[in-house]
């Protein structure tokens, strides 16, 4: 699983710094999550090629999460995409989108399908055979949603010598790596974990921007690999955070750790500081595993 951070600045874009967009490759797909103003000038500076993204998640509608999303749908049609794109995010963003094509008679040359959203419940959004997309309802000033991204199970990894020792024929090989046991002739049942190892654990990605401190996300979140929180603001100013409906690097640390997160990554930064060094360690006075996203950056896990 790999995460590229597009931008990860509050508010407006400015000379060094981007609003919100990130790159989630998970299970060979390539997820765009938010679509700030840039999006697709950092998508080319990072090179993620246009094509490879089918899905496009919108937390809210607010201008840095979604300003880049028209530009970005009219290049891939300049560039004779024909696969489909599917958006998903709050109800009013097909009719924002439409608008905006219909008046500048720029219709797409692929098919675009919505997936508007109303539910102040998490829901499942996305699902194939490798990964499933949960909601994750925020508390912003406009309906907001984070989403929860699954990998998942693996089929188990088949023990050749074992299955061999047994002398259990090769049709046999797709149920056993199913997780099935086996009854050979004589009748002996051959428990499944002696014929298989375990695959690799599937992982999970949490992102939770824009919101206020929220602890009826910590059952959604639960054990994640990696949550993206935003820190739009330091504990100085947790008063403006809550006028706001933001958080701050302690609040994001706290619910990291309710929540038994394996890692945090901080973003959604206010551009009054200097810095970034201060989210982090304003965040390690609560979470241990504090990361801290800026534009360009790429996270392997």
């Amino acid at each position: 699983m790999k995460l590229t951070i597009l931008g990860c600045y509050a508010a407006t874009p400015r000379t060094l710094t981007n609003p919100t967009s990130q790159v989630l490759e998970i299970k060979n797909r390539l997820f765009l999550i938010d679509c700030g103003e840039g999006t697709q000038v950092q998508l080319r500076k990072n090179k993620i090629k246009f094509s490879k993204i089918n899905h496009v998640f919108i937390s809210h509608l607010h201008g840095d999460h979604l300003y880049g999303l028209i530009g970005t749908i009219s290049t891939f049609s300049l560039l004779g995409r024909t696969t489909d794109l599917n958006v998903y995010g709050p109800k009013g963003i097909k009719e924002l989108i439409l608008l905006q094509l219909k008046l500048t008679e720029s219709w797409t040359t692929y098919k675009l399908f919505f997936h508007e959203l109303e539910s102040n419940e998490s829901e499942v959004i996305f699902e194939d055979k490798k990964v499933i997309v949960r909601t994750i309802p925020l508390k912003h000033r406009v309906y907001t949603n984070g989403f929860l991204f699954e990998e998942k199970p693996d089929e188990r990894k088949l023990n050749v010598e074992a299955v061999q020792q047994y002398d259990i024929h090769v049709a046999y090989y797709q149920k056993i790596k199913n997780g099935s046991d086996i009854t050979l002739d004589d009748g002996t049942i051959i428990e499944n974990e002696k014929l298989t190892f375990d695959p690799i654990a599937p992982k999970s990605y949490a992102f939770c921007s824009d919101t206020v401190y929220n602890e009826a996300v910590i059952p959604i979140i639960q054990n994640a690999d990696i949550l993206y929180h935003e820190s739009t603001f330091l504990e100085s100013e947790a008063k403006l955070a809550e006028k706001t409906l933001h958080s701050t690097a302690k609040e994001a640390a706290t619910i990291a750790l309710k929540a038994n997160v394996k890692q945090l990554i901080l973003g959604h930064y206010s551009t009054r500081y200097d810095g970034l060094e201060r989210f982090k360690k304003e965040a390690e006075e609560v979470f241990p595993n504090v990361l801290l996203a800026d534009d360009g950056l790429s996270f392997d896990f």
